[in-house]
């Protein structure tokens, strides 16, 4: 199977760099934050965005008038998005089910599944305010139970941004900050003098955002690694080139590293999309940014046949995949790594990130190969529980404990199930053996 790239991103040698840059200025950002708290926190936020209060946390009063500042019509769609969100959100959270069963007479085993306590959920707002990633972590964990939601996203143009903490509150936030970056999930995740620190951290970010919930992974959950976005337009001739170049530059546009690719089997569409790119590209406000995308991320890759298409869009793993072939359901089938597909020339990425109800916080840089994207159940934790009912039961499997210990060289193990083989089976089995 040919694959042929009529154009290729930059070489994963100079990604590399550009990661260990992050990586560096992320550790060093994290540990003044850890040993200065608040005092750190203050001066990142006025570095980066030029802003300072007594205090991040909005007050009530505060997001009351934020709200205010939201038109009529604006907030109608805020409301109609997360009522599609929680419809959803809801909808998988009641195939979640606690379990309990017997498997043998008087063995009782179940499993519980119990809200994360507290979760920090981060919300982009550097080039664009990303009001829709309040509805994606605030309000699913809020379907999720969480008991203490924590949201925080950075100011714009030197203020709170009206849209994005109405659609904090009308989630279900409880405390709400102004803070953007490193300096935003740090607080959240080590806590300062006047921020008690989440178990969880959520929801989307540029390359240092996503390198902190990184670094942080351990000393907090996070929900999966979701850097720049990802784009792949998977596409055959029944499309055409406009709208495939549209869906490409339509995500391009979030960020100068935000990798678009496309992967056809048609020469045609393939030449005739680079060439609408570069008359969208004349045209679309978002351009710089788009552009750059384009230029260094970008890549168009022609393939023999869908079995080929299939195997790079898979070894791809790609965040958000546009399908729009002759055989869609197909692809449906035999994805295994993505983050999202959107299927048909009637969808669209950009459908998912605001509104049709999916979460739009997905993995990225091949995390699909091993997670999918947040939804209600990353908020969840399944706990398992056990429970012996009789006597019978209790002696019968640490008699088998007993053994099984013992074949491993456990005996103070051996002898967790030895005592219980006494007392309930009235056996007298010596001290550090095994019971027959």
């Amino acid at each position: 199977m040919t694959v042929t790239y009529l154009k290729s991103a930059k070489p994963d040698a100079e990604r590399a760099e550009d990661d260990a840059r992050v990586r560096a200025t992320v550790e060093a950002t994290l540990a003044d934050i850890e040993s200065r708290g608040d005092a750190a926190v203050r001066e990142l936020s006025e570095k980066f965005d030029g802003f300072s209060r007594p205090s991040f946390r909005l007050t009530d009063s505060e997001i009351e008038a934020a709200m205010q500042k939201v038109s009529t019509r604006d907030m109608a769609d805020i409301r109609f998005a997360q009522t599609q969100i929680r419809r959803f959100a809801e909808a998988q959270r009641a195939t979640m089910t606690d379990l309990e069963v017997e498997t043998l007479p008087g063995i009782v085993l179940g499993h519980r599944n119990i809200p994360v306590q507290s979760v920090g959920c981060y919300v982009p707002g550097g080039k664009f305010p990303m009001v829709a990633s309040a509805h994606m972590s605030v309000l699913t964990a809020s379907v999720a139970g969480v008991p203490r939601i924590v949201a925080s996203a950075p100011p714009v143009k030197g203020e709170p941004h009206p849209a994005i903490v109405a659609a904090m509150k009308e989630g279900g936030a409880h405390e709400i900050y102004v803070l953007g970056g490193i300096q935003a999930v740090g607080a959240m995740a080590l806590g300062t003098e006047t921020i008690e620190p989440v178990h969880m951290l959520v929801g989307p970010g540029n390359a240092f955002v996503a390198e902190a919930k990184r670094q942080l992974y351990g000393r907090v959950g996070i929900d999966l690694f979701a850097g720049p976005t990802e784009t792949m337009v998977i596409a055959d001739e029944t499309v055409d080139a406009e709208l495939c170049a549209t869906d490409l530059l339509g995500q391009a546009e979030h960020g100068y590293n935000s990798p678009a690719c496309m992967i056809t089997n048609s020469r045609p569409l393939a030449e005739a999309t680079l060439a609408e790119i570069d008359r969208l590209l004349a045209i679309l406000p978002t351009a710089e940014t788009a552009a750059a995308s384009w230029r260094d991320y970008g890549e168009m890759i022609l393939c023999d046949d869908h079995d080929a298409m299939l195997r790079v869009a898979n070894e791809k793993a790609y965040e958000h995949v546009q399908v729009m072939t002759d055989r869609d359901d197909w692809y449906l089938e035999n994805m295994h790594s993505y983050g999202a597909l959107f299927l048909g020339p009637r969808t669209n990425v950009a459908n998912g990130d605001k509104v049709i109800g999916t979460n739009h916080t997905l993995p990225t840089k091949k995390a699909g190969r091993y997670t999918g994207g947040l939804w209600v159940g990353k908020f969840l934790k399944t706990h398992s529980y056990q429970r012996i009912t009789s006597d019978a039961a209790a002696a019968d499997m640490a008699a088998y404990g007993s053994r099984l210990c013992m074949l491993e060289g456990f005996v103070g193990h051996a002898e967790q199930c030895n005592i219980r083989l006494r007392r309930y089976g009235g056996r007298n089995v010596p001290f550090g053996t095994a019971a027959d």
